[in-house]
Order: C-alpha cells, then sequence, then structure tokens
C-alpha cells in the first residue's frame, strides 16, 4: 500500500473494533443486570410482550392479596357467628331445663332468665364489636339494602348480588304453578255422624308429615266437633280441619310436596259418605270420583305441590312457598305469601339498592371478577321468624321468658335462631372453601405460568451470554490486533523516500 493520507485498513479495522465493542458491551450489561431487555432498542415487540406480562403480573398479585384478605375478613366474622352459636345451644339448655316446672323451683327459674338475659346482651355485644380495621361485620353493615317490596313478598334474604357502580338490580318473579296445600274431603252425609246404631263407632286414622293420630266419634257427634278434636292434634299431626257443607275438609297445615294427608277408615259404623280429592286452592273445588267408607281398604292419600317460578330468567327451586336461585350474579331466597304462591302472576318482588360484602378476587376490575356476599344483622332481635317470633322475645318480662312465659314457642325461636346462625356459618364456609381458597390456588397457578412466560421473553439466558461474551473478548483482542498492524503499515512507506 503507498497511500497515507486514507489508511482504509485501519478504518475496516476501526469499525470491527466498535461492532465488538458494543456487542461485549450488550453481553456485560445483561449479564450484571440479568435482563436480556434492558431497553426498547434491545427488542421492541419483546419489550411490549414482557411489559403486557409484568402488568397482568402485577393485577394477579394484587387479586391474591385481595383474596387473602377476603379469607381473613370472613374468618373474623365466622368466628363471631361461633360463638354466637355456642351461646345458643347454651340458651336451648335452659329453655329445656326451664319447661320441666314440676322438678325446679321459680327461684331456679329465674336465675335460669338470669343466664338468657346475659346470653341476649352477648349477642348484642358480639354482633356490635365484632368488626375488621373498624368495619362492622355483623350488624347490618355488609347487609343488601332493598326498596319497593312488593305485597305479595312475605320475607326475602339476599345471600349475595353482583351489581355495578352505582347500580341496582330489580328481582322479578314469575309464578307458573300455584302452590298447594295437600288435601281431602270427606262427605258425611249430613251435618252429623248417622251410624247404624248407638252402640257403633266411627274410627279413621288422620295422618299428615309430622305425624298420625287415631280419632273415635259416636254416632249424632256433629262435623264441628269433629273438625275441633281434629284440630287439637293438628301441631302433632299437620292436618288441620274445617267443617264445610255435609262433610269435612282436612288440609295440610303448610304448603308444599313433602306435605301430605292421609285417612283410613278403621271402623265406618255403616256411616254413608266417602273420601274425595280436595283442590285446596278453592274452597267449593272437589275432584269427582269418591271412595265410599264401607271400601276404603288402605289409607286414601293427597300430596302438596310446591310452587313454581322462575326469578329474573332463572328456574327457581321451591319448597312449599319458598323460592331460591343460586347463580354468579344473584343468589336469594324469596317467602311468597299465600295469595302470591296460588296466583298464576308476574311479581315485581323488590329491587336491590346497594350493599354485601365486595370483593374483588380477580385480575380485572369489573363485575366478572368480583364476589360478594351477605352478612346481616345477628342482633338479637334479628333472629327468629316472624311466624315464630325473635329473639328478644326471651327476655325478662317478655312473653317468651323462661320463668312464666310460654316455652314452647321460646325453644322455635331458639331453634330458628341456631338454623339461621349455622346457615349463615355455612354460607361463610362454602364462600371461604369454595370461592376465597380456590380462587387463591388458581390465581397462584397463573402467576406461576405468567411469570415463566414473562421470564421467558425478559430475562438472560446466562449460558448463552457467557458464550456471547467469549466470543466478543476474542474478536474484541483479534480487532485490537489487527488494527495495531493496519496502523503501522503505513510506515512501510518511509522505505521510498531513501
Amino acid at each position: 500500500m503507498s497511500r497515507i493520507n486514507t489508511n482504509v485498513n485501519s478504518l475496516l479495522s476501526q469499525r470491527v473494533l466498535n461492532n465488538q465493542n458494543k456487542s461485549l458491551n450488550t453481553s456485560l450489561e445483561r449479564l450484571s443486570t440479568g435482563l436480556r431487555i434492558n431497553r426498547g432498542a434491545d427488542d421492541p415487540a419483546g419489550l411490549i410482550a414482557s411489559e403486557n406480562l409484568r402488568s397482568e403480573k402485577a393485577s394477579i398479585a394484587a387479586a391474591i392479596s385481595n383474596a387473602e384478605r377476603a379469607d381473613q375478613v370472613v374468618n373474623i366474622a365466622e368466628g363471631g357467628l361461633q360463638e354466637i352459636n355456642a351461646l345458643l345451644l347454651e340458651m336451648q339448655s335452659l329453655v329445656g331445663e326451664s319447661a320441666n316446672d314440676a322438678g325446679l323451683s321459680r327461684e331456679e327459674r329465674e336465675a335460669n332468665q338470669l343466664q338468657v338475659d346475659s346470653i341476649l346482651q352477648t349477642i348484642d355485644r358480639i354482633a356490635q364489636a365484632t368488626s375488621f380495621q373498624g368495619s362492622k361485620l355483623l350488624n347490618g353493615t355488609y347487609d343488601f339494602t332493598v326498596e319497593d317490596q312488593n305485597a305479595g313478598v312475605e320475607g326475602f334474604k339476599i345471600n349475595a348480588a353482583k351489581l355495578g357502580h352505582d347500580d341496582t338490580r330489580d328481582v322479578q318473579v314469575l309464578v307458573t304453578q300455584s302452590a298447594q296445600h295437600a288435601g281431602l274431603y270427606m262427605d258425611m252425609d249430613g251435618a252429623a255422624l248417622n251410624l247404624s246404631s248407638a252402640d257403633d263407632r266411627f274410627v279413621l286414622e288422620v295422618g299428615g308429615a309430622m305425624g298420625s293420630r287415631q280419632f273415635t266419634f259416636a254416632s249424632g257427634t256433629s262435623l264441628e266437633a269433629m273438625a275441633t278434636q281434629m284440630n287439637t292434634f293438628k301441631e302433632v299431626t299437620g292436618v288441620s280441619a274445617v267443617a264445610s257443607g255435609n262433610g269435612l275438609i282436612l288440609k295440610s297445615t303448610v304448603m308444599g310436596s313433602d306435605q301430605f294427608v292421609s285417612v283410613d277408615i278403621v271402623d265406618h259404623g255403616g256411616q254413608a259418605g266417602g273420601i274425595q280429592n280436595f283442590e285446596a286452592n278453592d274452597a267449593n273445588a272437589v275432584a269427582a270420583g269418591s271412595t265410599a267408607f264401607d271400601t276404603v281398604t288402605n289409607a286414601i292419600r293427597d300430596k302438596g305441590q310446591d310452587v313454581g317460578a322462575i326469578v329474573n330468567g332463572i328456574a327457581a327451586t321451591a319448597r312449599g312457598e319458598n323460592l331460591r336461585i343460586n347463580t354468579d350474579f344473584l343468589d336469594v331466597e324469596i317467602q311468597l305469601s299465600t295469595e302470591a304462591a296460588q296466583s298464576l302472576d308476574t311479581i315485581d318482588a323488590f329491587t336491590i339498592t346497594g350493599g354485601g360484602a365486595k370483593f374483588n378476587l380477580g385480575p380485572n376490575v369489573d363485575i366478572t371478577n368480583q364476589v360478594s356476599i351477605g352478612i346481616g344483622n345477628v342482633a338479637a332481635r334479628n333472629l327468629g321468624t316472624l311466624s315464630s317470633g325473635f329473639l328478644d322475645a326471651l327476655g325478662s318480662s317478655k312473653d317468651a321468658n323462661v320463668v312464666d312465659g310460654d316455652l314452647a314457642k321460646a325453644q322455635r325461636i331458639v331453634d330458628d335462631a341456631i338454623t339461621q346462625i349455622s346457615g349463615q356459618r355455612g354460607r361463610l364456609g362454602a364462600f371461604q372453601k369454595n370461592i376465597v381458597g380456590a380462587t387463591i390456588r388458581s390465581l397462584g397457578v397463573a402467576l406461576e405460568n405468567t411469570s415463566a412466560a414473562e421470564s421467558a421473553i425478559r430475562d438472560t439466558d446466562f449460558a448463552s451470554e457467557t458464550a456471547e461474551m467469549t466470543r466478543s473478548q476474542i474478536l474484541q483482542q483479534a480487532a485490537t490486533n489487527v488494527l495495531s498492524m493496519a496502523n503501522s503499515q503505513p510506515q512501510s512507506v518511509l522505505q521510498l523516500l531513501g
């Protein structure tokens, strides 16, 4: 080479050396940070994908934290309910003990009443004191709020409902099948028994869902008297009787398919008449066909019928006049009035306006990833039912106190309260196990897989990068040596100058 102003070989060597330096610097950066992508220029598409995966990881981690927090909230609420349940069991024992009237002195019953009063106060205190970070859990704070309750709805219980921000949900019931009592009509062929002789007896066995009883009547007994005697035992049999014209209507005291009325004629005594099915929805409707008393060989039986309904487009499960649907968006129990349960009509039951304990258990903040559960007020005045009464009725001077009150009523109230509390604990337990627990496990797997995907895109493969660094180091050294040789090559021109 005979030119010295432009050393092309040196320029070539410098370019190659710069490239090797950049490659070596990139390898050193990746090995020192542990990341294959440190800036957008490293891999634009990979950067976008990895940042999206990072966002998903952050959302999933937050959802796991939310689910764990929900688990803690439910633990505290369930702990309070567990203690109330223990108190109710103790109260049940006190009520049963106080019913032993002849075996207890008044002073002992008064001592039992003191314990009952103390239990009522403790239940109210637990309902007010159970909280999580200042939020009361058992005083109705997390119960659902409703408005516009229809007169045909005697009671309801909202276990869960998903509502969007400032959203409401209308609950509509379409009754497709009327609820019915079990019923039989006994045609007695007159307003009183007319047996073959004064010595004959009309003997029948009446049975229902609660039990059975045998009745014996003499000739001349009026239908009203027969109905009165049967009604004396309606709490034993679950069957009520009413005189109607020349016959008796026997009906189950409760509606539903698990109710029945059976009549077996043990001795007809020469009484004329027979037994027919009775349509309990219409006091004048008696089915055609009759089985004469003297031909009854086996008990004649009729079953009741559950109401059939569609609630918000979902076929409801039913028992008597009670309905329930349980979906991801609405879990509600509704008790219809007798009139509403027997009329094939559409009922605008009520509107849910808000409330409930709401948790976001998914990576996205939307209604699909939200779950809610209603936690009602468990104060003594709210435990019980409208039909039986409420727990505060067992307090001193109330009608169900254990000193001189109605102890049968007291026991029914305590039974209903125990059922309510145990039902609430069961719902919270199912929520904790099947929703929160399953969500935590599922999100854990999702976080693991998302992290693996993000790592595959963004993290450094040390084995590969170490080999690349070694290669770059060797090439850099070679390029440096070559540059040195290229820089010294023009000196050979000096030999031409002598």
